[in-house]
């Protein structure tokens, strides 16, 4: 089936979760990944159905815990963090 959707989640929707969307779709553009549509919403608007991947800051890990496929964020502007939590998730796919 593999990742077809990522949703980055934050407290409130706006802020955090857009800036960790447009890092995570840096990220996708580095490792060539393509066919993936990226979104972000506050984790109250989201269920465990709504992506295949999640990407979420620490604050948020207990709240994603029965969701699928997560990745969880010490640092939610390291790029590098992001890059190396994606890249891992995708050579699982």
């Amino acid at each position: 089936m593999g990742i077809k959707k990522i949703m980055c989640c934050c407290g409130s929707g706006l802020g955090s979760s857009l800036m960790v969307r447009i890092n995570v779709e840096k990220v996708l553009k580095n490792l060539g990944i393509t066919g993936v549509v990226v979104e972000h919403s506050s984790l109250s608007d989201v269920s465990e159905n709504s992506a295949d991947l999640f990407v979420v800051g620490k604050d948020l890990e207990t709240f994603t815990s029965s969701f699928p496929k997560v990745i969880t964020l010490d640092n939610i502007v390291s790029i590098p963090e992001l890059e190396e939590k994606m890249k891992k998730v995708f050579e699982e796919e």
